[in-house]
């Protein structure tokens, strides 16, 4: 399997066809590098820990595309397949163009290279709900 960072070319656009006001939900997940990569500014920090710098810097700055994290665990044994993620994140947006214009944001794009100065691979998979809650 390849490791994979940065958005897919493509992808993006691809994402864009869709509904831009339907709501999406993001599966994030993430294996960390041993050590971050140099010259990002997580120098000598573990993947983990740079990647919580950059969740820190997100986090500051993501409200205004209204992503909210719904879910976050650590992944354990892959029961089907030989996946192997350290954490597994949901974020609900409210509305697809709201992830694009996300990911389009000069403000991310210099927060993204601390992304992948800290991870080894990683998934982004967009997802729309199927079922709904049938009880109160």
């Amino acid at each position: 399997m390849i490791a994979s960072i940065n958005v897919e070319e493509g992808a993006l656009d691809l994402m864009a066809k869709g509904n831009l006001d339907e709501p999406v939900i993001m599966l994030n997940l993430l294996k960390y590098l041993d050590k971050a990569k140099f010259g990002f500014g997580v120098d000598g920090l573990t993947g983990k820990e740079a990647y919580q710098v950059y969740g820190k810097k997100f986090a500051g700055f993501h409200p205004k595309y209204g992503g909210e994290p719904i879910w976050m665990g650590r992944s354990h044994n892959s029961i089907i397949g030989k996946d192997d993620w350290d954490i597994t994140i949901l974020v609900r947006y409210p509305k697809r163009k709201n992830f694009i214009d996300m990911f389009n944001d000069p403000e991310y794009k210099a927060i993204a290279p601390i992304r992948a100065a800290a991870l080894k691979d990683s998934r982004i998979i967009e997802m729309t709900q199927l079922l709904h809650k049938l009880i109160d």
